[in-house]
């Protein structure tokens, strides 16, 4: 299959693009460095000629609710327009657990660009995961200093390796809507994982919000789950 990939440049989209590889795909990055800008739409039309379906993995990394919704509108309206104009017959969307209970400025704009896809032109598959290990690692390096902040969340860590994966193969199937969400084997504090990384650095754990303190971003029901844990992605880093 000839596979679009948004975002294709991030660490995510690096993973997405190495997993499609492996599996025979044929692989179009789709960002700024290849020419392709998914918020002015150029290069759209020239990257989607002949593609069977996109994966959009494109992120913004932002807390303001209007950089957010902007972002993601702009960018899925954008990418839609330009499937339905090349005959992409299938758009595969990753999104967030918790995105509709959560009301954070990020989260927001994800729930706008769930229902964007949604309503959209070109059948879609939407998976909905929890936070990569590799959160834990970005908190850690937000904040300078000996002293590292938690948010008072409980999460089902997932490895990102799986993520890519996952989106592979529903990408290579037919377009089946909201499917089952994705998360890691085990549920864990957010202060818990930085600790296990901090390397001695003291970590202290702040307010996040009743929705995430109390497992708004925990899967709601039946899930599908991966089989790395966080320890063992973290012993091999």
């Amino acid at each position: 299959m000839r596979m679009a990939v948004a975002g294709g440049t991030g660490w995510v989209g690096r993973l997405v693009v190495g997993r499609a590889r492996e599996q025979g795909h044929e692989v179009v990055v789709m960002s700024r460095s290849a020419g392709v800008d998914l918020m002015t739409g150029a290069g759209l039309d020239e990257a989607l000629r002949g593609a069977d379906v996109v994966i959009d993995v494109a992120n913004v990394s932002t807390l303001s609710r209007r950089k957010s919704v902007a972002f993601f509108e702009t960018e899925t309206r954008n990418l839609l327009a330009a499937e339905e104009r090349a005959g992409v017959r299938h758009h595969v969307l990753l999104s967030i657990v918790g995105v509709d209970r959560v009301d954070s400025g990020y989260y927001l704009g994800k729930r706008r660009q769930e229902e964007l896809a949604l309503a959209g032109p070109v059948p879609v598959t939407l998976l909905r995961v929890t936070q990569f290990h590799e959160f834990a690692a970005q908190m850690l390096g937000k904040v300078p200093g000996p002293v590292k902040v938690a948010p008072s969340m409980l999460s089902r860590p997932v490895a990102a390796c799986e993520v890519a994966a996952e989106l592979v193969r529903l990408a290579e199937g037919p377009a089946q809507g909201r499917v089952r969400e994705l998360a890691g084997p085990e549920v864990l504090t957010m202060a818990s994982m930085m600790r296990r990384l901090a390397k001695g650095k003291l970590v202290l754990t702040v307010p996040a919000g009743k929705a995430m303190a109390s497992g708004g971003v925990l899967p709601d029901g039946d899930f599908r789950s991966g089989e790395i844990t966080f320890e063992q992605w973290a012993a091999s880093r």
